[in-house]
Formats: structure tokens, C-alpha cells, sequence
């Protein structure tokens, strides 16, 4: 009996503690949203495996602009393209702050480590920043030399399609191991082999790092961080991002042993690591050899997995509308023929193909609800009214497929992307890789990867679906990135 008060007086405590964390909910113009359960908030209501289509239907019960409690977290999601662009570019100061994320910690990421993709708004964001848009711009970013570099591991690709002699394949892994070693020669001046265990189980580990960020597990543990102080649960949250951590911290060790300051810097590491010579002795600089790692696993895994996911869904689109790769093959074979490879000069020549790369960004569509922002001051969207330390989730996925600005909006269609005349037009809606101060930084060399490989690919082959096999799916399967359903895949050179 004695236990009873105590219950009670620990209930009672809950509940004004909960109480007090969703106050805001009754503030004026704070936006609507679902009723939140004491102690819990929202999490069991959204579907954080599919994130988007939970938001697609609770936007059409609350409306553009609609708030949601995470435990005791508030967030607010903004839909459609005005609300999106009116947070993320005319609020792009006060948006542009990231929420805490605890269940990164035992990672690594903390004050001035905090790599760039996840660092709050602030000094150590703007030098990291500035130093990865610069550095990768010194070794051949919107340069012919990178060009050729993408050009030639394009060849190498093409060399492992032919390789399958016409046989069924899955081109996930070629593609990915592709795309890593683009990345891997801005990072680590060296390119893996293909059967390269190394890069093999690098693939392995950063797929499973993707599908961990997905999920209620990461919700629950960031809303309600006391968790992680319970013996074992932070080891057993991310395994796969640990490892990957750990393979990372590998590949670093071994470039540290062959670094030459005296000489001209082969790659970003280098760079970075000049950089932390310079810096020491001063405790405020984001360069020191934990931010290292963090930075580098940040380049490394938003520069890879996400061009080689958008190529994926590329070449499913070509095998399930044979009528547009024909076109594409037409396009190729007006502009550039058999006798050369693809360049970036030839982008302008031709729309068809362009217009094509951008629609399966769109259709794919694969980041839907971007990565979080927080208001660093109270902020006005749409007339409501978001107070400072609010997490935004920007749904990407309403822009990309907003029905006032797209014809078809659920339906592939690359003519979204011509005019009347034939001419390739970009619409402000086209947004895969965010808006305002946060938007990608990897975004000029993800475009040159995109039309180089694309191009190369369909210069040398048609894509068919295997004979006797059943036609593939067109809808994604939804984690952090949405990737294609797993499908086969026939390549015959033309």
C-alpha cells in the first residue's frame, strides 16, 4: 500500500511535466495538429517507416502547415511549395538551425565535431561549409579535370554491365561502386576495384546505416534521450552506423600514414588535415581529428548514397517506358553518336535527356522529408506563428509532387520538363535537394554525375525487363532514402 502514493505522486509529476511541454499547443496561431497522448505525444499515430504518406494524409485533415509532439518534442511539418519556400528561402536565417539529435552522440557528433550535415547553425557550420564547398571545388568541382575523372569511371561501369553478357542482373551494387569512387577520389585520392572486399563492405555497412535512421527506435530515443543512459541501449541503437564509423576511422588512419604536409595536398583529407595543424592550441576550431571523421562521413554518405539511389531509379523508368529510352537513344545518338563519350557541354543540346534526369528526381522523389531544421527565433509561416526550438520537417515530397504545379503529378512523365517547343524549363517546385542556406552542397557534382552516367549508360545499352520475368514496380520502398523495389534488369549493347 505504501507504493500507492508514491505511483500517484510520480503519475501526477508525468503529467505536468507533459503538460507543461505541450503548452504551446494552446498558444495563439500555433499551427494545428493531431492530439498528442500524455507521455507519448504523436509517435504512434505517424508511420516514421513512411513518413511522407503519414504527412500526405494528415495535411489534408490540418493543412499546410501542421504540428505534431514527439514525446515531448514539439515539430511542426510544412507542406506545399509557398510554405516550403517561405520557411526554408524568405525564413532562411531563422530556419536554418538543426535540433539536437542525443542518439548521435555516441557517435561522436559534439560540440566542434559536429561534421556539416547535422552541425547547428553557427561558426563551426559556416567554416565547415565554406571548407567543403571550396576544397571540392579546388580539386576539379565544375572542372573539366573531375569531368574526365566522372567520364572515366562511367567507362568502367559500362565495362561491368557488358560483363553480365545480356544475362538478368540486379545494377544496384555496380551503380553504387560507381558512385563511391567519385567520392572516394575527392576524399581519399584512390578508387576501388569492384571486387574489392574493402569497398563491397563498405556498400554493405552504409546500407544498413541508411535503414537505421529510419523507423520509431531513432524517434523515440532523440524525443526522449533519458533512454540512452539505460545500459547497453546506445550501443545496440545505430550498429550499422558504428561500424561504418569504424571502417571510416580505418580508411583515415591509413591515409594519416601517408600524408606529406611538404607536399601538394592529394585530396580533401589532406586539406583537412593541414587545417588541423594550423589549428591547434586553439579549442574553438571545428578542425581537430574527431570533426574529421564526422565530415568526412557526411561528404561520403550524402554524395554517394544518393546518386547512386536517383541512378537506380533511373534506369527501372528507362525499362518500364521503353518509349522514352528510345527517345533518349535517339536524342544520344543526334548529339553525340558512338564515336565519343558523353560531356557536360552536351547537357544543353539536349532537352529530352535533361528533362528525363530531372523527372526521375522528381518521380523518385528520394529524400521526401529532407533532413530537420529548427527556428532559432520564433518564426511566421503561412500566418502561424512557430516558436524558437522548434523542429520544421520540411515535406519535400508535397513540393515534388504538388498537384497545382505538376501535370501528373504521380505519373512519370519527363515532359513536365519542356515546353511546347520542345525546350528543356526548370520549375521552382523542382527541389531534391532542399532550398536555402541548408540546401546540398554536394548538388553541382550529384547533376554531373547524373547526366554523365545516364548518358554513358544508354549510350552503350538498351535496358529491357528479363524474359519471363514479371514487370518490376514503380513504387519506392520507403526508409531515410527511398529506393526503387528491388528489380532485374537485362542490358544488351547497341
Amino acid at each position: 500500500m505504501g507504493l500507492l502514493p508514491v505511483a500517484v505522486a510520480v503519475a501526477i509529476f508525468l503529467l505536468l511535466v507533459d503538460l507543461m511541454h505541450r503548452r504551446q499547443r494552446w498558444a495563439a496561431r500555433y499551427p494545428p495538429g493531431p492530439m498528442p497522448v500524455p507521455g507519448l505525444g504523436n509517435l504512434l499515430q505517424v508511420d516514421f517507416q513512411n513518413m511522407a504518406y503519414s504527412c500526405y494524409k494528415l495535411r489534408n485533415r490540418f493543412g499546410d502547415v501542421f504540428s505534431l509532439q514527439l514525446a515531448w518534442k514539439p515539430v511542426v511539418v510544412v507542406n506545399g511549395l509557398q510554405a516550403v519556400r517561405e520557411a526554408l528561402v524568405n525564413h532562411s536565417e531563422d530556419t536554418a538551425d538543426r535540433p539536437p539529435m542525443p542518439i548521435y552522440e555516441h557517435l561522436g557528433l559534439r560540440q566542434n565535431s559536429t561534421g556539416v550535415v547535422m552541425a547547428p547553425y553557427g561558426p563551426a557550420w559556416r567554416e565547415q561549409r565554406r571548407f567543403s564547398v571550396s576544397t571540392l571545388r579546388n580539386f576539379g568541382l565544375g572542372k573539366k579535370s573531375l569531368e574526365q575523372w566522372v567520364t572515366k569511371e562511367a567507362s568502367c561501369l559500362c565495362a561491368a554491365f557488358a560483363n553480365q553478357d545480356g544475362r538478368a542482373f540486379s545494377p544496384n551494387t555496380l551503380l553504387s561502386q560507381a558512385v563511391c569512387n567519385v567520392i572516394a577520389s575527392l576524399i581519399y585520392a584512390r578508387r576501388f576495384e569492384y571486387d574489392d572486399p574493402a569497398l563491397i563492405r563498405m556498400m554493405d555497412l552504409l546500407e544498413d546505416s541508411l535503414k537505421e535512421d529510419s523507423g520509431l527506435m531513432p524517434q523515440v530515443l532523440n524525443a526522449v534521450p533519458m533512454l540512452l543512459r539505460i545500459p547497453g541501449v546506445a550501443e545496440k541503437a545505430l550498429p550499422g552506423q558504428k561500424a561504418l564509423l569504424a571502417l571510416i576511422d580505418e580508411l583515415l588512419t591509413e591515409h594519416k600514414m601517408t600524408h606529406d604536409p611538404n607536399q601538394p595536398p592529394r585530396d580533401l583529407t589532406d586539406v583537412f588535415l593541414t587545417e588541423v595543424e594550423k589549428a591547434k592550441g586553439n579549442p574553438e576550431s571545428s578542425f581537430n581529428d574527431e570533426n574529421l571523421r564526422m565530415v568526412v562521413t557526411d561528404l561520403f554518405t550524402a554524395g554517394m548514397a544518393t546518386t547512386s539511389t536517383t541512378l537506380a531509379w533511373a534506369l527501372l523508368l528507362m525499362i518500364l517506358h521503353p518509349d522514352v529510352q528510345r527517345r533518349v537513344h535517339q536524342e544520344i545518338d543526334e548529339v553525340i553518336g558512338q564515336g565519343r563519350r558523353p560531356e557536360m557541354g552536351d547537357q544543353a543540346h539536349m532537352p529530352f535527356t535533361n528533362a528525363v534526369i530531372h523527372e526521375v528526381q522528381r518521380f523518385g522523389d528520394i529524400i521526401p522529408m529532407s533532413v530537420p531544421h529548427m527556428t532559432s527565433r520564433d518564426t511566421e509561416v503561412q500566418g502561424f506563428l512557430i516558436p524558437k526550438g522548434t523542429t520544421i520537417i520540411t515535406n519535400l515530397s508535397s513540393v515534388l509532387k504538388d498537384e497545382t504545379v505538376w501535370e501528373k503529378p504521380f505519373r512519370f512523365h519527363p515532359e513536365h520538363f519542356l515546353d511546347t517547343e520542345g525546350r528543356f524549363v526548370k520549375f521552382e517546385a523542382f527541389m531534391p535537394f532542399s532550398a536555402g542556406r541548408r540546401a546540398c552542397l554536394g548538388e553541382p557534382l550529384a547533376r554531373m554525375e547524373l547526366f554523365l552516367f545516364f548518358t554513358c549508360l544508354l549510350q552503350c545499352f538498351s535496358f529491357s525487363v528479363p524474359e519471363g520475368q514479371p514487370q518490376p514496380s514503380d513504387y519506392g520502398v520507403p526508409y531515410f532514402l527511398v529506393s526503387p523495389s528491388p528489380y532485374q534488369l537485362c542490358a544488351v549493347s547497341r
